[in-house]
């Protein structure tokens, strides 16, 4: 039809209605079960953007970041260049269909298992017992997840208490993982390949190696990606790169680089990826990457999740604040002890918790990502 569509899962209605207004949204497909509503809203899509598109007679495609930060930002993209990239014939899989439609990674899945002529599995919860049930009945050999699922999975316990021998590799992305989660992973599913993935909505999802199962550290590439690191942050050229933001300025460079904002280190034809600049904790002008002090909080026992983020103080700017999820109860004055004689062990003492706190929900958001933003 050459179409524009704009993926939206369930969301509150204020955030439904920015998406619609947004994205200008003229026809509105709601699906809830097996009844389907199709309805005018009256809007007119006339950005720049869109008719661009219906100039070349071009589908397109609008994606919306998260917004865990504020208001989010929607991403154009052309839909003929996306599907150019599922030509090639490759071994059919059996998947299961983790991400949402919503989500770089979801469309990747969706469209590169069925192109191959594979199969999709999705599933209406994504609990770790519904999706290692889900593994176990449909052989699924292939899991693209986040490191919080993975993290959740590990506690649960759920990889052990089913059948994975169909599982051939789990693919894991949109956050930094965990050293922890990773290695326990590779000892737990010696079998399974785990595989880092790096994408962006604005960019497409790049052809990845990672060194080892239990590595960090991987390899970027292919013929429609070339990178640069600048003052150790990631910046990537990429020929499925989007048209632009429906409501917000595009940081493309005069090359064309995109300014993806993780942080980075480099080991030859390897990076290992940080995390987000602006989740970078500055304490007395030393930098902390809540990643790495997660991943030695996680080592504790008695620890289900952690979320690390920085603390305003007026003498050293920030500290490091640990907002911890117990498996058990447990007193707060002997957490923090634990937690402080623990992390002199693993941690230079700037990277050390100062503050911390006990949750009991849920550290993750409807993508299964960290929020830091408390």
């Amino acid at each position: 039809m050459g179409a524009i569509a704009v993926p939206i899962t369930n969301a509150p209605e204020g955030k439904k209605q920015e998406f619609h207004d947004v994205g200008q949204i003229e026809w509105a497909v709601e699906i809830a079960g097996a009844d389907t509503q199709i309805s005018r809203t009256g809007r007119t899509a006339d950005h720049p953007l869109y008719s661009g598109l219906r100039a070349c007679s071009t589908p397109g495609l609008v994606l919306f970041s998260s917004g865990t930060t504020g208001r989010s930002k929607a991403s154009v993209l052309n839909m003929d260049r996306i599907l150019g990239r599922y030509a090639e014939r490759r071994r059919a899989q059996c998947t299961l269909s983790f991400l949402n439609l919503d989500h770089i990674g979801g469309i990747n899945t969706l469209l590169h298992t069925l192109s191959q002529g594979g199969t999709v599995v999705t599933i209406p919860h994504r609990s770790p017992k519904e999706v290692f049930e889900s593994i176990e009945r449909h052989k699924v050999s292939v899991l693209p997840t986040t490191p919080t699922f993975l993290t959740m999975t590990l506690i649960s316990g759920a990889h052990l208490s089913h059948d994975t021998t169909s599982l051939e590799m789990i693919t894991y992305g949109t956050e930094p993982m965990p050293q922890q989660t990773l290695d326990r992973l590779s000892t737990d599913m010696p079998g399974v390949r785990l595989k880092q993935t790096y994408g962006l909505s604005e960019l497409g999802i790049m052809a990845t190696k990672s060194k080892s199962n239990d590595s960090l550290w991987v390899k970027l590439g292919g013929d429609d990606f070339v990178y640069k690191v600048v003052d150790g942050v990631l910046w990537i050229k990429s020929e499925l790169a989007m048209l632009g933001y429906l409501n917000a300025d595009a940081p493309f460079d005069d090359e064309g680089y995109f300014n993806t904002q993780d942080s980075v280190e480099v080991d030859g034809e390897y990076l290992r990826i940080l995390g987000r600049t602006s989740e970078i904790i500055n304490v007395g002008g030393e930098k902390v990457y809540p990643n790495e002090v997660e991943s030695v909080l996680l080592e504790m026992a008695n620890v289900a999740d952690v979320t690390v983020s920085g603390r305003s103080n007026p003498v050293m700017g920030n500290v490091v604040d640990a907002v911890i999820r117990l498996i058990e109860p447990e007193d707060l004055q002997s957490l923090r002890l634990r937690v402080d004689a623990h992390c002199r062990t693993r941690l230079e003492p700037f990277k050390v918790p100062a503050a911390i706190s006990i949750s009991t929900g849920d550290h993750h958001s409807d993508r299964f990502k960290k929020v830091r933003v408390r």
